[in-house]
Formats: structure tokens, C-alpha cells, sequence
């Protein structure tokens, strides 16, 4: 009788007191030469701008080529290497995975050929012939990288990285960890574009994420393409309509080609990489632009885990889109 009693008053207890609504907090700045958002529901405010900015911080002076004290500019002014912090260990034991993974068609050594076509700091002073890409080539590949511990060692004094094409994802999966040690349950971390998802929203329904693209008729500006919904996982995208240099009255992509020293031409506009964490997606989004459609395709099929979406134009055609059948399971209207 009396723990029937006990019972009851616990239920009674448990229906009167309401569990306090959920708000959405916005957290908005700049960071790593683009701007950076941060959308999460709590009850109250867990989490200060300061404290995020201070991760970023500590970020540019690990990675960032625009910071003249950052450790990988010490690394590049380097003839053996040094001693890195985990943030650039990190970020380099991935990117051995990922150029192993794709032959090579990921490679942070791209460094003086991205400087060389106008894409370092510096800008462009003028386009590399066939001599000095050539050149420059002899210290380019990841063979001339070893990871030992927490000492990088360069087998060439001249190698250079440039880790612009995953740092990024590595900072979105950094502020999505620390957000979850915080306790949050939901939210959208977003930098330049790169995101990582947790949760739904307090009403259940999942986050929804627009994927953007070129206009078709080939005019500047860009439209949403694609709204597609998911929960716990990232999303990156590369792409070439947005961030290029005029050449002779074609247009350079930013994207170089490990293999030849030249700027990408392949018929990829951009790629769209869904996967469980953003380090993961933002490596392989730039490789995947080094692909045919087909073997994009054949490539992310052949992944656990892995998801693409992809605009393309061959020549003398429109541009066209298409996407793995996981991809596509994801659309919302």
C-alpha cells in the first residue's frame, strides 16, 4: 500500500513539473578568411562566442598560412620538420589516409603550386609556364611526408603543405565536439559552407540544408538546388564557380592537380560529400573533383558511409546534376 502510494505521488510529481522549452541560440563570427555560424537549442546559454573564438584562435596558430606565427608556417620555413600540436597532427594522420585512399588525388604538398597560380597569401604575381610548374613539381607528394608520433619529418627540405583543403572540416568536427561535451544535444556548426549536424529540433523534425549550385544559364550567382535533411553526421562541398581566376579568357580553379601541377579541367562544377564527421567529407570533396562523374560515383559506392552529390557539364552540354541512391533518400520537398 504505501509504495503503491510512493508511485503514484512520483507519477503526479513527474506530470506537474513541465520540463523547461528549448530556445535556439545563434553564434555568429569570422574565422579562416570566411564567416562561421553556430545554431543549438538548450534550455539556457551554454556556450559564450568567446570560448568559440578562442578555439578558432588556437586553430589559426596551428594551420592557418595567413598567420605568420602559425605553426605550419614555421613547418614550411622548416628544413626537417619539427614537433607539431594535436590539432596538426591530427589533421596530417588524416590526410595520409585520404591521399593513400585516393592515389594520391589528395595531397597537401600542393602548397607552392597553389601559391605559384595565385591561391597562397601572397596572390597572384604572375602564371607559371610548363618550366616552373615542372619545378616546383619535385617537391610535391606525400611520400616526402612521414608522421612519427608527434614529429613530422620532411624527406625533402623544399616540401610545403597547405591543409586549406581539411582544416576546415577538422574545425566544424572540433566545435562539434566541444558542443557536445557542453551537454548540447542539437545543433548546426557551419563554417564557410562545411557543416556537422546533431539532433533534431525540440519538434522533432530534422535540420533541413539547402545545397547550393550555379545558375544554369552560366550567369554569376548561385541557387539552391537540393533541400536534403539528416541528423549526426557532416557536409561539405567543393567547387570550382565560386573561387577562380580569370586566364586568357578562361577560368582557373583553385583546385590543383597534384599530378600535373596544373589547375584542375575536369567536368566537375562541384561536389557534394556527405559523411560521419566533416574532416572526413572535406578531404574527400577536392579529390572527388579530380574524377569523372563515373568514377565519382564508382568511388563513393564503393565507401562505407559515404554519400555524393555532384553538378557537372561536359562540353558542349548543360549542366547537369546527379547523386548516389543514399543521397537521395535524404531529399525533403
Amino acid at each position: 500500500m504505501i509504495r503503491t502510494a510512493i508511485l503514484c505521488l512520483s507519477l503526479l510529481l513527474a506530470l506537474l513539473v513541465k520540463e523547461e522549452p528549448q530556445q535556439q541560440f545563434v553564434l555568429r563570427g569570422f574565422a579562416q578568411g570566411t564567416e562561421y555560424s553556430i545554431k543549438y537549442f538548450a534550455v539556457k546559454l551554454k556556450v559564450p562566442g568567446r570560448e568559440i573564438d578562442s578555439l578558432l584562435s588556437m586553430v589559426d596558430s596551428s594551420m592557418s598560412l595567413y598567420k605568420s606565427y602559425s605553426q605550419i608556417n614555421t613547418f614550411n620555413h622548416s628544413t626537417k620538420g619539427l614537433i607539431v600540436d594535436h590539432h596538426f597532427k591530427a589533421v596530417m594522420a588524416r590526410s595520409f589516409e585520404i591521399s593513400k585512399d585516393t592515389q594520391g588525388k589528395f595531397d597537401v604538398t600542393v602548397a607552392p603550386l597553389v601559391k605559384a597560380w595565385g591561391f597562397g597569401p601572397d596572390g597572384l604575381q604572375q602564371f607559371p609556364d610548363s618550366a616552373a610548374v615542372k619545378t616546383l613539381l619535385a617537391n610535391v607528394g606525400m611520400q616526402y611526408l612521414r608522421l612519427e608520433g608527434t614529429q613530422l619529418h620532411k624527406l625533402k627540405p623544399g616540401v610545403t603543405v597547405d591543409l586549406n583543403g581539411i582544416a576546415q572540416g577538422y574545425t566544424v568536427d572540433l566545435l562539434a565536439d566541444f558542443l557536445t561535451r557542453k551537454g548540447i544535444r542539437s545543433f548546426v556548426v557551419e563554417i564557410g559552407g562545411e557543416l556537422r549536424v546533431k539532433g533534431v529540433k525540440p519538434d522533432g523534425k530534422l535540420f533541413r540544408i539547402g545545397i547550393e549550385g550555379p545558375l544554369e544559364n552560366d550567369a554569376d550567382g548561385t541557387q539552391i538546388k537540393h533541400v536534403i535533411g539528416f541528423t549526426n553526421a557532416a557536409l561539405t562541398t567543393s567547387g570550382n564557380y565560386q573561387k577562380y581566376l580569370q586566364f586568357g579568357g578562361r577560368k582557373i580553379s583553385h583546385l590543383i592537380d597534384p599530378k600535373t601541377g596544373f589547375p584542375l579541367n575536369t567536368e566537375m562544377i562541384s561536389v557534394t560529400v556527405f559523411a560521419k564527421d566533416a574532416i572526413t567529407a572535406d578531404g574527400y570533396d577536392n579529390a572527388l573533383m579530380a574524377m569523372t562523374v563515373p568514377e565519382a560515383l564508382a568511388f563513393v559506392k564503393a565507401r562505407k558511409d559515404m554519400e555524393a552529390y555532384m553538378i557537372y557539364q561536359r562540353k558542349g552540354q548543360a549542366i547537369k546534376d546527379t547523386m548516389t541512391v543514399g543521397f537521395k533518400k535524404m531529399l525533403v520537398n
